[in-house]
């Protein structure tokens, strides 16, 4: 049984379409450079609120408190 002109072109129409949806899958052009940027933000900020809390004194104190209270309990 022959498939008319119109099922032929449909079908053309059909994998063009996915030929295309899988172009805009894979195509990842600027992609890494943005990522690289918001992870790069992502560290220094992190790095600067780790390095505010460590070098506060609340952290000083709560560690000297642990260390403390670890040497004066008796077994």
């Amino acid at each position: 049984m022959e498939r008319g002109i119109g099922a032929l072109k449909a079908d053309r129409r059909i994998r063009e379409l996915h030929a295309r949806l899988v172009l805009l899958a894979v195509d990842e052009d600027g992609m890494s450079t943005a990522e690289y940027a918001i992870g790069t933000i992502a560290a220094a900020a992190f790095g600067a609120v780790l390095y505010s809390v460590v070098t506060g004194d609340s952290i000083v104190t709560a560690l000297t408190n642990i260390i403390d209270k670890a040497l004066s309990t008796s077994v």
